[in-house]
């Protein structure tokens, strides 16, 4: 059965050498007294542990098994009740939590690191309390004192779970066509009525309540998604002090049968007259929700780099065992029959793949998590750049995260050939796993109108100026080496350049944004690791003595990121330069 193991020599390579997040924490009060690089270390640990030797040994057999329905009760695959029970004792809900109300206070630096081994582990696992973790993170921004005193303690601590309800059968990305009503009573309370579907841990036996936070329309509500407002419907109604009374007119309807994530329960949810409380103002429950989603869009996008350091760490191993044919140029193992694989040019080709696209995206999630805290504690012109790069960036990490996670994990598959597709080597779940990520919580499509749409053809590039603006930055700053500088300088420009064509030419083509955007954010995704290699360079060439096999690895892998994946961009570049004419000259009834 494969095994996983943190990879931690390099999570602390990137939080204290690349981002340096001890000067960061030291310099925010309200992070200088909670978390230091031993505090930070320590929970890295222990973390390692959690992951490694309690959830990684239930994945292959949690897959098998998945989830089960009957009559309205879910059950998880067996050990996960136990596996989640050891889980909370650690606290490990609330990591990230507000510590007002039971949380841990850690900041979303830290918190990147424990989600990806969660996801590397065991994403279906990791799928039920991820969105106990959105949740909070809606409830703190947007519900009243009193909801959040009653139930934000008891999701910080993994006794109660919580959901996001949007999908309906009829309304999948456009929320605007959704019909789920919500009408007044007398308490100030509000009856709850409609369907719901692919509902994330609706029901579940792991947690004593569940809290679902429901999108629906108001009597008076407008048409569109301007019309939509957010509501709290427990499971189980809870009494002032935190008892729990009657079971909720809410019930679960059926499981979906899935390609991957097997044993994360994905429910259809029927809501017949519930009780909920709402949760900020009316008709404004889209915004208080994305609160939610852009936290799980982040954690979706992790999704894509833990499952492909799962599959990494097995394609690396299994490619040093395995021995067929010899090496171009001689043999490397002369005393045995043939040489391992990892000696072959094509498999070294998707080992360095893995290995770029991976430990790229980790530095990227960390990157994103430290804008995200900058963002949440800083003050004034450094919390306003920081959350303008977070609404820039956060697409690309859902999107470019899972598109390279999934091209990642083929890879590892490809490494291991027909055992690849044989079921006990783990390879072909971390395929079926993966695959979801670049669909829920919003397709990659949406997710790259989003980028090129919102945050750079309507505010005329002023983000990604921003952004591109800290790159020059960095390679104008004086330091004895810039590895790669003039790579990094010409992917900036040709981004740049080609945001610029797509301002002007945008004007003139409406269809231009839709047929291209997919391509721009994958060419923006290599600008941005390009980004974070030469950051990561810049380090490993200063510190190679110290370490000459991790940081040989470094820089060697770097190499490999910059002349062989970073010149994608051209292709991508002349992709969208051709415009929206190819897609559009053939007439629908001829597809």
């Amino acid at each position: 059965m494969p095994e996983y193991h943190a990879p931690l020599r390099d999570m602390r390579f990137v939080l204290h050498e690349v981002f340096a997040a001890d000067k960061l924490w030291a310099r925010l009060p309200a992070l200088a007294e909670t978390v230091d690089t031993e505090t930070a270390d320590a929970i890295l640990e222990e973390a390692a542990k959690v992951t490694g030797e309690l959830l990684a040994p239930l994945n292959r057999s949690g897959d098998e098994e998945g989830a089960h329905w009957n009559d309205g009760v879910v059950s998880t695959p067996a050990g996960f009740r136990e596996a989640y029970a050891t889980y909370i004792e650690g606290g490990w809900v609330g990591l990230a939590g507000n510590p007002a109300y039971g949380g841990l206070g850690m900041p979303k630096m830290l918190a990147v690191q424990f989600e990806e081994m969660l996801y590397s582990a065991n994403a279906s696992f990791t799928l039920y309390s991820a969105l106990t973790s959105g949740c909070c993170l809606a409830l703190d921004a947007h519900a009243s004192e009193e909801l959040k005193q009653l139930y934000l303690p008891r999701l910080y601590s993994g006794e109660w779970a919580g959901t996001m309800c949007l999908t309906e059968a009829h309304a999948g990305s456009d929320l605007g066509l959704l019909r789920t009503r919500a009408e007044p009573r007398a308490d100030g309370s509000y009856a709850i009525s409609g369907g719901k579907i692919f509902i994330t841990g609706g029901e579940q036996d792991l947690t004593a309540n569940i809290l679902h936070l429901v999108l629906a329309r108001l009597p008076d509500a407008p048409a569109g998604s301007k019309g939509i407002s957010l509501f709290l419907v427990p499971k189980f109604l809870v009494a002032p002090n935190g008892e729990l009374g009657a079971r909720n007119a809410l019930s679960c309807g059926s499981l979906e049968h899935k390609m991957g994530i097997k044993a994360s329960a994905t429910c259809v949810m029927n809501f017949d007259g519930a009780t909920g409380y709402l949760i900020g103002e009316p008709h404004k429950g889209l915004a208080a929700m994305f609160t939610m989603m852009n936290y799980e869009r982040l954690s979706i996008g992790i999704q894509g780099i833990g499952c492909a350091e799962a599959s990494y760490q097995n394609a690396r191993a299994y490619a040093r065992e395995r021995l067929q044919g010899r090496a171009p140029g001689g043999a490397r193992a002369p005393q045995k029959s043939a040489d391992p694989i990892v000696a072959h040019p094509d498999v070294r080709r998707m080992l360095l793949t893995m290995k770029a696209l991976t430990e790229g995206g980790r530095a990227f999630s960390t990157y994103v998590a430290q804008q995200l805290d900058l963002a949440k504690y800083s003050e004034d012109d450094e919390r306003r750049h920081a959350e303008a790069l977070v609404a820039l960036l956060t697409p690309i990490a859902k999107a470019f995260f899972t598109d390279t996670g999934l091209e990642s994990c083929i890879h590892g598959q490809q490494v291991f050939g027909g055992h690849g597709y044989i079921r006990e080597w783990g390879q072909e779940q971390l395929v079926r796993d993966v695959r979801i990520a670049q669909i829920y919580e919003g397709t990659n499509g949406i997710q790259a109108l989003d980028l090129l749409g919102r945050k750079v053809v309507a505010n005329g590039g002023d983000a990604l100026h921003a952004f591109t603006g800290e790159i020059r930055a960095f390679l104008d700053a004086p330091a004895a080496s810039r590895p790669f500088a003039d790579r990094l300088l010409a992917a900036v420009e040709n981004l740049e350049s080609v945001s610029a064509w797509l301002l002007e030419q945008a004007e003139q083509d409406p269809a231009l944004v839709n047929a291209v955007a997919v391509d721009y954010l994958n060419l923006f995704g290599y600008v941005a690791y390009a980004y974070m290699w030469a950051r990561m360079a810049a380090v490993a060439q200063a510190s190679r003595d110290n370490d000459e096999a991790f940081y040989g690895a470094k820089l060697a892998t770097a190499q490999f990121y910059f002349t062989k994946l970073l010149p994608r961009i051209h292709s991508l570049d002349a992709v969208i330069r051709a415009g929206s004419a190819p897609l559009l000259e053939l007439a629908d009834d001829r597809f």
